[in-house]
């Protein structure tokens, strides 16, 4: 059984842990509550899927299917800063492959960073690569955006899934009174 995540719950707490980070660690935190990707997805993107596009297209590695997300200017402008050619990935890896080519950092790293961050920032929660699509959905419920919507924007379809994300929205209403 996967350990359960938490979402990141406050604006404050979002802007801490974005402080906490620099460069490509800050790049994957924002990015992944702006698109809302699974863990596995955010990292294979290359700087083309983004960079001076309206929309990403994706094929979900979990699910097979298929996903189009707007991208905001802030995101593009985020991705053409890292001045990387555009079959470059946007969470390049030091380490490369037995070939000398370029690959991009493990889930495990991602999981890595992000858990330090969290700890910098003071951010007691339960903190993993999931961490950043929960806060999407999470974000966006915020902003008023119904759940079946959101269930949408995550491919999501599954009434246990909507029990779930309702269980975590009354868990963020339930903090605001702590």
């Amino acid at each position: 059984m996967m350990n359960t995540v938490d979402p990141i719950y406050t604006q404050a707490e979002r802007k801490a842990m974005k402080e906490a980070l620099a460069g490509r660690d800050r790049l994957l935190f924002t990015l992944g509550c702006s698109l809302g990707l699974r863990i596995s997805d955010l990292l294979r993107l290359k700087v083309g899927d983004i960079q001076g596009q309206r929309e990403l297209v994706i094929r979900e590695e979990k699910t097979k299917k298929a996903r189009r997300i707007p991208i905001s200017a802030k995101v593009d402008e985020q991705v053409v800063a890292l001045d990387k050619p555009a079959d470059a990935y946007i969470f390049s890896s030091r380490k490369r492959n037995a070939d000398g080519s370029e690959r991009p950092i493990t889930r495990q790293q991602a999981y890595t960073i992000l858990k330090r961050a969290a700890e910098r920032a003071g951010i007691d929660a339960r903190i993993g690569g999931h961490t950043l699509r929960k806060t999407f959905g999470l974000m966006h419920y915020q902003n008023g955006v119904n759940v079946t919507r959101i269930m949408r924007m995550l491919n999501h379809a599954s009434p246990r899934i909507k029990k779930r994300m309702k269980r975590l929205i009354f868990n963020e209403e339930a903090k605001q009174y702590v």
